[in-house]
């Protein structure tokens, strides 16, 4: 996607040297667009679990990129396992990064120490443009959600409600949620997002509604709570937000606040939508209350708040009462029974085990 004109990916490798990966520190936005250059795996493991890169499919290819970095200083069987594990470990919530440690030591296993580094390079960069490949597919299984919207509104803008950061800063590109609000913005569809700020972290109101200025598409950011009250009033026509995870039931791990808005979108008939891709899956899962790890964070992004102050300068100032406990779980589990659908990079289905299996059948 672009940022005032200029395309970017999330991660991409340096173009001079070839091996080592550049991320956007995402903990500076939307103040300052600073890119860091990662040389070991553990600088791609403080950057996972900083969160100076996130979002499930991101993490996934940055750590496959991480492990490259590990075999780079040693590539024998011992490092390599220990070094996935560490990456592993970075983030509980997202199977993606499960995912794609996996799936690399699927390989490496099966590859001689002296051939292991470009074997890691070339499996990551798969996972990388396969990323992209998979969300851009999501944006036009998608897409035709919001040209139905349009045409029952017959005027003015489709108004499109999203919760938390799925967009291109969440994945490698074009994102999961974000990608048919893209696809519709570049076909000429009039879109209008609603961006829920998504407390404590204010992902949305950092870093969504920074990639859609950026890229051009209207927006507006509404403090979370206020959702419900722009579904009772017809402000919302359709609400599309990502995951960390997915049962192969249908169940959704999101951010916070993800339940209740699809409690109130069900209240109100909005349809609510989810985009994955097939990665964000965790087959060995049916139940995703009693099953999905959730991560709980530090209390101290729930007291404390980082902003940019007149004269310019950043600031994290403390928001709450001096003494009071505070609490902060990352995700929440919004039950399948109140999804409208899921919309994957081989098409949309309903959420449920028989909707998934219609559409990855080799999980039978």
């Amino acid at each position: 996607m672009k940022i005032d004109g200029t395309p970017y990916r999330s991660v991409w490798l340096d173009p001079e040297d070839g091996w080592s990966v550049h991320i956007i520190d995402q903990t500076r936005l939307p103040w300052s667009l600073d890119v860091l250059r990662l040389t070991t795996a553990a600088e791609a493991a403080h950057a996972i679990r900083v969160m100076q890169v996130r979002g499930a499919p991101l993490i996934g290819a940055v750590a496959a990129y991480g492990l490259c970095l590990a075999l780079r200083a040693d590539a024998g069987t011992e490092v390599m396992e220990r070094e996935a594990a560490m990456l592993a470990a970075t983030r509980p919530t997202a199977v993606n990064l499960r995912w794609a440690l996996e799936r690399m030591l699927t390989r490496l296993r099966n590859t001689a120490p002296d051939a292991r580094v470009a074997a890691a390079y070339d499996e990551a960069s798969r996972i990388a443009d396969e990323d992209v490949a998979q969300c851009e597919a999501i944006g036009r299984h998608g897409v035709g959600l919001i040209e139905q919207a349009a045409a029952r509104r017959g005027s003015g803008p489709v108004h499109v409600l999203t919760h938390c950061n799925a967009g291109w800063l969440a994945t490698v590109d074009w994102g999961t949620a974000l990608a048919p609000i893209y696809l519709a913005h570049e076909r000429g569809v009039a879109v209008h997002v609603w961006v829920d700020e998504t407390r404590p972290r204010n992902q949305g109101a950092a870093l969504t509604a920074w990639e859609l200025g950026r890229h051009g598409v209207a927006h507006t950011i509404v403090a979370d709570n206020a959702g419900g009250h722009l579904m009772q009033h017809g402000q919302v026509d359709l609400a599309i937000v990502g995951t960390d995870r997915v049962t192969r039931t249908g169940d959704v791990a999101n951010k916070i606040g993800t339940y209740l808005k699809a409690l109130a979108a069900r209240d109100n008939g909005v349809p609510f939508w989810v985009a994955l891709p097939s990665s964000t899956i965790d087959w060995r899962l049916r139940d995703g209350v009693a099953e999905i790890p959730i991560e709980e964070r530090n209390a101290a992004e729930v007291t404390h708040a980082t902003g940019r102050t007149a004269d310019g300068t950043l600031a994290t100032v403390q928001i709450t009462a001096p003494g009071s406990a505070a609490a902060n779980p990352a995700f929440d589990v919004t039950p399948a029974r109140l999804v409208s659908g899921f919309i994957t990079e081989r098409g949309r289905c309903e959420a449920s085990e028989a909707g998934l299996l219609s559409l990855f059948p080799e999980h039978r």
